[in-house]
């Protein structure tokens, strides 16, 4: 069993979901120079969270995801510009669709499995929702170390969000402090009406006490 790999940075997690992306969608100019990688990462649309990192924090990222072989820098046919290339599948021995929706979930946050489906078009046509969420179960459950994990279900929303693992746990919403700031106004709410009940029941019975008999 191989160990699990050490966690991604966000930086780390948007560069390789940037290079994945435009592998497919933008063939042509991939790989990716400095500049469109930067654009790429700092995109204000189909990103979740939205980023603005600066040049320097890319090249020590690219530095360390080129020393752990998750990215190949190379100078391409005008031998000037340096290019960076993803090494994703391969280190982190994962099956195209997987990598779709990991992608996915690095570029735009957690999501349900239909939105997912939708979102992994252009990457990876999955026929229907239970091909995705089988798909998400198997890296939930890697002996390796899980990469993905299903998520509470939120107040009001019918289906459960998945999200990634690959920069660690994910960090979930503090609902047990809500419920308990909900309850304690519930108890505020009761007290308060028992208090109008006692009130009420002691000037009724201050009204029979004065009413002849």
């Amino acid at each position: 069993m191989n160990a699990p790999l050490p966690p991604l940075t966000p930086t780390e997690a948007r560069i390789l979901g940037v290079l994945v992306e435009k592998e497919k969608t933008v063939p042509d100019t991939y790989p990716l120079t400095l500049n469109s990688l930067a654009a790429g990462c700092n995109q204000k649309t189909s990103r979740d969270p939205v980023m603005n990192l600066a040049e320097s924090e890319l090249q020590a990222a690219l530095e360390e995801l080129r020393g752990r072989a998750l990215v190949i820098e190379s100078y391409g046919a005008s031998g000037r510009v340096l290019r960076y290339a993803q090494n994703f599948a391969k280190v982190y021995g994962l099956p195209q669709p997987s990598v779709a929706l990991l992608t996915m979930l690095m570029l735009r946050g957690p999501q349900t499995v239909s939105e997912l489906r939708a979102n992994c078009e252009r990457l990876y046509h999955f026929e229907d929702a239970s091909t995705v969420e089988a798909y998400l179960e198997e890296l939930a459950e890697r002996g390796s170390g899980a990469l993905a994990v299903k998520l509470p279900k939120q107040p009001g929303s019918r289906e459960h969000r998945w999200a990634h693992l690959l920069c660690g746990e994910v960090s979930l919403p503090t609902a047990p402090d809500s419920t308990r700031a909900s309850s304690g106004a519930l108890e505020e709410r009761v007290a308060r009406l028992e208090e109008e009940v006692a009130e009420l029941r002691a000037t009724l019975a201050a009204l029979i006490d004065k009413t002849p008999d």
